[in-house]
């Protein structure tokens, strides 16, 4: 594993870990979008099918534990602790994310590297993570003024990727015969959706001000 990888890894879980301290210590989430933690879910889900018959680190089993314990707390928190719930702003996530959903299934079906139902169900998870994102951002768009605590995991989940795209262009320059474009053109993808964000997030640190979307 490469340093970029890690960075990666551990600005993941510093996103997590941001969205878990507001829910947990504020007991909000206020301008969190449901849709989007849901299809975080499935898309953990679906890409760990392999965890309890192939091993390969202690790292890597530890992190996707992490990640699907940590989705799915996040989903459970949202729809039933009844505070978290209150704070919940149902009138504006109102992204129809099923529409994502079905596309990406019919594209892994048509694009992958092996017509398993293992790798069928890892590359619909690189297409729906690409995609993921896109009510949160809708809903950020909607409500506009971004709490810090909402503001910051969105800023991390970006930078996650974007870490991720620089451990990609690392590996390909370094290990033979590393070529992954369903990986990378997905990774891109999603990558690019944060662009408008990262703007108006380095705005808002530069003019020490509060995050505030355009309209």
């Amino acid at each position: 594993m490469n340093i970029f990888r890690l960075a990666g890894d551990l600005t993941h879980l510093m996103s997590i870990v941001v969205l878990l301290l507001k829910i947990h210590t504020i007991k909000s989430c206020a301008g969190v979008s449901l849709k989007t933690q849901e299809l975080y879910a499935l898309v953990f889900v679906t890409r760990y099918l392999d965890i309890f018959v192939t091993f390969v680190s202690f790292y890597n089993t530890v992190m996707k534990l992490i990640f699907l314990g940590t989705s799915f707390s996040i989903v459970w928190y949202m729809r039933y602790q009844k505070t978290v719930r209150a704070s919940y702003d149902k009138n504006n996530d109102t992204f129809r994310h099923y529409l994502l959903i079905l596309p990406c299934f019919a594209l892994s079906l048509l694009i992958n590297n092996r017509f398993t139902f293992r790798e069928i169900m890892w590359t619909f998870s690189l297409y729906l993570e690409a995609v993921a994102i896109i009510p949160q951002l809708v809903l950020l768009q909607r409500t506009r003024n971004v709490d810090n605590l909402t503001g910051n995991y969105v800023f991390f989940l970006g930078a996650y990727r974007g870490l991720y795209l620089v451990n990609w262009i690392y590996r390909y320059f370094t290990e033979p015969h590393y070529h992954q474009w369903i990986t990378w053109i997905a990774g891109i993808v999603q990558t690019a959706l944060y662009a408008d964000f990262f703007y108006y997030y380095f705005q808002s640190w530069k003019n020490n001000e509060k995050l505030k979307l355009p309209a």
